[in-house]
């Protein structure tokens, strides 16, 4: 394990009210001693109690007359700080160059620049957070909604590694238990144990595949809802993406196919991301770029995991409609895609009629919105129907992990299959033995997930993603 002190703007490196430049290692104090000076010039962190901050200047030791910044100092000892190492920050101002100074001292007296996630990857080498919450740290950064920082925040208290422990422990013990019985057969017996195996091991996959389920949900609260609008030319697809988005962002005429490409949004709904695409309007043409944007429209709906299709109700539905409504059944049917029919320009006489989509055009999985681009009116409804296609009862879910990470998943899947063999052993009245390997392989697998079997070369892919400074 490093010992050395590494040292890193922990801020964002902008012009800013304040910037941190962060300092951990067994020299972090003694680094922080050589630059910091109290109003009356003297050295004093050495001598501080741990998580104290104090007022001074930042000086150059070769010219103590030199003064840098007017600083705060904050020294944080081990074990209790984020790497449980001494730690020690620099609150500066947030100029670049008064920030890039400041580093460079640090760097000249004792510590070395830090690479991106270090200080994070030492949390975890030296047992402050598990890999699961390591992980969480990133994901908090990055989280584009609530629901994200709410998972995040979760997993960062450690609701998944209480959960995964949980499992791991429940495994390990059967493990020594067959092991045992196996070394002395005279004094632990497995006379029935395969069978009381069988009902934990199952009740355990159950739990494991709960999790595993949670990941579809746990992608889009991640990365967002991949969101499509489609519709004929003229229906209002633009006009709803700009009552989305809140301001005009397409440009909305009364000539139809205006939008000719594809236009990209990404929008905020009840605390849901959407990252929505705008298509050109699905019709029969001979304008050769307006067919690249009808096939494009085709191909992003393919891809999306939600698709609200724009009918104008104030018309009679045509050959466009029926082929859009054709697409979305079919891929209701092989792909289980979501998506919502919105009758558009409802403040207009009303030429289409909910049972006509629903019977006539087989529409029986969607659902049907009616709105107003024009008055703004179906857009709060519109707005909660997304949010219970996908998150019904996940905001209120009371801190159950829920699966974000694609490498977690993974794990998970490992662990099931490797359990699914256990249980086939037993059905097949396999040896004991046989029981072992494969519970081994689940418990290896789920202990991927909270870095307690990790290989070097994983961890360093995971904490190079990492920001600088993290």
């Amino acid at each position: 394990m490093n010992t050395d002190t590494i040292a890193a703007i922990a801020t964002a490196l902008s012009n800013a009210g304040i910037a941190i430049i962060r300092i951990s290692g067994e020299k972090a104090v003694e680094v922080g001693d050589h630059v910091f000076r109290t109003p009356g010039g003297r050295k004093i962190l050495r001598d501080v109690k741990s998580h104290t901050i104090h007022y001074g200047y930042i000086v150059n030791p070769s010219n103590e007359n030199e003064v840098i910044d007017e600083v705060m100092v904050s020294v944080m000892k081990k074990p209790k700080s984020f790497t449980a190492e001494d730690t020690v920050e620099i609150h500066c101002h947030g100029g670049v160059l008064v920030v890039q100074k400041i580093l460079e001292l640090v760097c000249e007296n004792g510590a070395r620049l830090a690479g991106p996630g270090e200080f994070t990857k030492r949390a975890f080498l030296n047992g402050r957070i598990d890999l699961s919450r390591a992980e969480a740290v990133m994901d908090l950064i990055h989280s584009q909604n609530e629901l994200s920082l709410k998972c995040s925040i979760n997993q960062l208290q450690g609701n998944l590694y209480t959960k995964i422990k949980l499992l791991r422990d429940q495994l390990i013990y059967e493990i020594a238990f067959i092991e045992s019985a196996l070394d002395d057969p005279e004094h632990i017996s497995l006379e029935g144990y395969p069978e009381t195996l069988y009902q934990k091991i199952y009740e355990i996959n159950n739990q494991i595949n709960d999790l595993i389920a949670t990941s579809t949900n746990g992608r889009l609260i991640k990365e967002g809802i991949s969101t499509v609008i489609l519709g004929k030319p003229n229906v209002g697809k633009s006009s709803l993406l700009n009552m989305l988005l809140g301001e005009d962002r397409a440009i909305v005429t009364d000539i139809a196919g205006t939008t000719r490409d594809v236009l990209r949004e990404s929008v905020q709904i009840n605390g849901i991301h959407l990252n929505i695409v705008d298509t050109a309007g699905i019709h029969d043409t001979q304008d050769m770029v307006e067919k690249i944007g009808v096939e494009k429209a085709k191909q992003y709906a393919e891809d999306a995991d939600l698709i609200l299709c724009v009918i104008d109700a104030s018309q009679e539905l045509d050959e466009s409609d029926r082929e859009i409504f054709s697409m979305i059944n079919h891929f209701s049917t092989i792909d289980h895609k979501k998506s919502i029919i919105i009758f558009n320009k409802s403040d207009l006489e009303q030429k289409v009629e909910e049972e006509q989509i629903l019977s006539d055009e087989m529409l029986c999985n969607s659902t049907l919105i009616y709105t107003s681009t024009k008055d703004g009116s179906g857009m709060k409804e519109l707005c909660e129907t997304i949010q219970k296609l996908f998150f019904e009862g996940m905001i209120e879910s009371h801190g159950e992990p829920v699966i974000t990470n694609l490498r977690h998943r993974k794990a998970l899947t490992e662990a099931f299959e490797s359990l699914e063999l256990v249980l086939k052993s037993i059905e097949d009245h396999m040896p004991e033995d046989f029981y072992s390997i494969d519970l081994m392989s689940a418990y290896s697998s789920l202990g991927l997930i909270i870095g307690e079997e990790v290989e070097d070369d994983l961890m360093d892919e995971i904490f190079s993603k990492f920001c600088m400074g993290k």
